[in-house]
């Protein structure tokens, strides 16, 4: 089997025996559930999870390096960072303004019966533009690779790889050198880590399900199954015709190169964990270079929040719709232009959408209180904005390549082997 199959299989897999744990064992006490699923399953999957991050840093690092060093002197850099963060900006856009069209069409709030008494949802302070803006340039770069700061990280190896492009001829070629080496290695350290994913990804799914089973998508089935319709049709359908159009690639070639990392995205449920797949596919399968990889995808993994800002505009609408409250199109257009400008700066790890969801209920004047009534099966819809996010990241990376002349289009179209 491919590892992709055995992925896919594994996640199956996952899902049933999740279920089955939650059936046999409905009390959180149980041998099934507080040995087996929140012990053992738990425990493999946390390992692999910081697995996955801990080669994000290294990686990121090391091969923005290595693509800014050779692009650095070929004065393309500023044009591949503007057509990047403005597809990044325009997909988010459509993405909450399709959310909100559907949220208004199909009003998945309308009939829901307020709850008595609804939990207060603590909210954490979100930072000014200006803090935001002055937070992307590190201090210190060590402390910023520590903390995991990936826009910070990326900065500093812009700033290095453009460094060693313009340095004597000596020393460029030897540092160049010296990091494609060390990305050979990176590279190779994700494949081992790839071989050992349908374990990971069988133990993140059946602790979940164990807890979870199917009760928490029947009570908010109709927002649930219109977000999620939402979400497939950004990923699936947007991305499929950009690509169409921007690039004339079969979009049917891409999605199946992308089936490894999607289900990677969806097991995690965080972008920053899923980069090394991401990075590997994009630069591989795709043929992207890695001068346009190195930078575009990790840079997608901290900005590009399409998943996110489509279930800010549904859980915004189903609010909206829940409380009786009509915040009129001024305030929808206040949605998108907020939701869009949330993405940047936006860590890149499970739960953080509801953040950000937060401060778009208080920009539309709708009640913070709200977001207690989703937070139930959001852990679930997290995991599908996750595979779209990372989709939208290598989509862009494929556009902007293409664009720079920088896409390998015979690489694009070879199929996948056995062994890949």
């Amino acid at each position: 089997m491919t590892l992709t199959k055995r992925i896919l299989l594994a996640m199956i897999l996952g899902v049933g025996t999740g279920v089955l744990i939650h059936l046999i064992a409905p009390s959180e006490d149980h041998f099934l559930r507080a040995w087996l699923a929140r012990g053992l399953f738990d425990g493999i999957g946390q390992v692999f999870i910081a697995s996955l991050t801990l080669l994000v840093v290294p990686l990121v690092f090391v091969s923005l390096v290595c693509g800014s060093a050779a692009l650095g002197g070929h004065s393309r850099m500023g044009a591949l960072a503007i057509k990047t963060i403005g597809l990044y900006l325009a997909t988010t856009a459509v993405a909450i303004t399709l959310a909100l069209g559907i949220g208004q069409l199909v009003k998945p709030g309308e009939g829901i019966d307020m709850p008595g008494e609804v939990e207060e949802f603590q909210v954490a302070d979100k930072p000014s533009l200006k803090d935001t803006l002055v937070g992307i340039f590190p201090s210190n770069p060590v402390e910023a690779m520590a903390e995991g700061n990936m826009l910070q990280v990326i900065v500093f190896a812009l700033l290095l790889g453009i460094a060693i492009s313009r340095s004597e001829h000596k020393a460029s070629h030897y540092m160049q050198e010296f990091f494609g080496h060390l990305n050979t290695v990176v590279l190779k350290l994700v494949m081992i880590l790839m071989h050992l994913a349908p374990y990971g990804v069988f133990c993140l799914l059946a602790k979940l399900f164990a807890d979870l089973g199917w009760s928490a998508i029947a009570d908010l089935a109709l927002y649930f199954f219109t977000l999620l319709f939402v979400l497939l049709l950004q990923g699936l359908g947007v991305y499929s015709l950009l690509l169409k159009l921007l690039t004339g690639l079969n979009p049917a070639i891409f999605l199946r190169k992308m089936r490894s990392v999607m289900v990677f995205g969806f097991s995690t449920a965080s972008s920053n964990a899923t980069i090394p797949v991401t990075l590997r596919t994009v630069e591989q399968d795709l043929g992207v270079d890695n001068r346009v990889a190195s930078f575009s995808v990790p840079l997608g993994a901290t900005i590009n929040m399409d998943g996110t800002a489509i279930m800010q505009g549904v859980a915004t609408a189903f609010i909206a719709q829940v409380y009786g409250i009509d915040i009129g199109l001024m305030g929808y257009l206040m949605v998108v232009l907020t939701a869009t400008l949330a993405s940047i700066g936006t860590a890149g790890v499970p739960g953080v959408g509801m953040i950000t969801l937060a401060m778009v209920l208080q920009q539309a004047g709708l009640p913070v209180e709200g977001v207690a009534l989703i937070i139930g099966v959001d852990r679930l819809l997290d995991m599908v904005r996750t595979a779209v996010n990372v989709t939208g990241d290598a989509m862009v990376s494929t556009v902007v390549a293409n664009s720079e002349k920088l896409l390998d289009r015979k690489q694009f179209e070879r199929p996948i082997s056995n062994e890949d």
